[in-house]
């Protein structure tokens, strides 16, 4: 093995537990400013060491485990959580040079494998905890994760189709003329919901609902085990916002700036629309998750596949 793919396989992980941590600061500070008040800023310029302070706080818990928890599979949970998350970054094609396996001709399969794997991270923490409100989220998080990576995956065919590949590589590289959030508007609409529901970011954050189960799936843990989940969540947030521009947005394609600037400022500005919907936006009930779903989502992402896939058959007609 060359010393480049070595060295991402190193990185990698790094950078992006580097950059969740760093978005807890990023979004404290952005809901300050949207809501009127104060933000972190009190430990360091700008309280940006509020973060790191955080995470020394958390190794400095006690690692706690409930006597009526199933202990193996309790330490289990976020450990899988962290992984599939961390694992998906794999093809994640940063730019035209980078990425562990950036060209993997399945990519956006193994992606939505990994994601389909996470959702055993907090159905299982749910039921290892043996406790009534932690329970309740995981049932919550399995059937609202498992229900809209449907829509997720059926929005991101007219992405495949476009470009004929499920490489990422070969996506970005087909958005040379122009981006697929033109022509594919609707799929871009659909995979944001659903990613946000995959991640229970709000106004979907129905498996965590505080005000209802405590802390939803995570209320027994403590410690480094919250941190994994807690870094997961912001981790997932990047990895959406980094599918998205990847996907619609033409990845690292731009004019004048080197394409790792191109592929961060699109991948920022996703994030930052992340954390404005929770500063704007009431939690859903659960029934209106569910029905905004399968009544409005699916239906649209079936008419999004239809209609790309007549354009396509007319186009190759003509």
């Amino acid at each position: 093995m060359t010393p480049l793919p070595l060295l991402s396989i190193l990185l990698t992980p790094l950078i992006i537990l580097a950059l969740a941590t760093l978005l807890t600061w990023v979004e404290r500070r952005l809901l300050g400013l949207w809501q009127d008040r104060y933000g972190p800023n009190r430990v360091g310029p700008g309280g940006l060491f509020q973060a790191v302070a955080d995470g020394i706080k958390l190794l400095f818990k006690q690692d706690w485990i409930p006597p009526f928890a199933d202990r193996g599979v309790f330490v289990l949970a976020p450990v899988i959580g962290m992984m599939t998350v961390l694992m998906s970054f794999a093809v994640i094609p940063v730019t035209a040079l980078s990425g562990i396996a950036g060209n993997l001709n399945v990519g956006l399969l193994f992606v939505l494998a990994m994601m389909g794997l996470g959702v055993y991270a907090v159905v299982l923490a749910g039921w290892a905890s043996n406790s009534k409100y932690a329970l309740l989220g995981g049932m919550r998080a399995a059937a609202q994760m498992i229900s809209y990576e449907v829509f997720m995956g059926i929005s991101l065919l007219g992405v495949v189709m476009t470009a004929g590949s499920f490489s990422l590589y070969d996506i970005v590289t087909a958005q040379t003329r122009m981006w697929f959030v033109i022509p594919q508007c609707v799929g871009l609409i659909v995979f944001l919901l659903a990613g946000i529901a995959e991640t229970h970011r709000l106004p979907f954050d129905l498996p965590e609902g505080e005000n209802e189960l405590g802390a939803g799936f995570h209320t027994e843990y403590s410690g480094m085990k919250f941190g994994m989940f807690f870094i997961a969540e912001y981790a997932g947030i990047v990895l959406i916002s980094a599918l998205v521009t990847t996907l619609w947005l033409g990845g690292w394609q731009g004019p004048v700036l080197p394409g790792i600037v191109w592929f961060a400022l699109k991948t920022g500005a996703v994030v930052v629309l992340f954390i404005l919907l929770r500063a704007a936006l009431p939690r859903l009930r659960y029934d209106q998750l569910m029905a905004l779903g399968w009544k409005v989502l699916l239906p649209l992402s079936l008419l999004n596949v239809t209609a790309t896939g007549t354009v396509l058959m007319l186009r190759s007609a003509g």
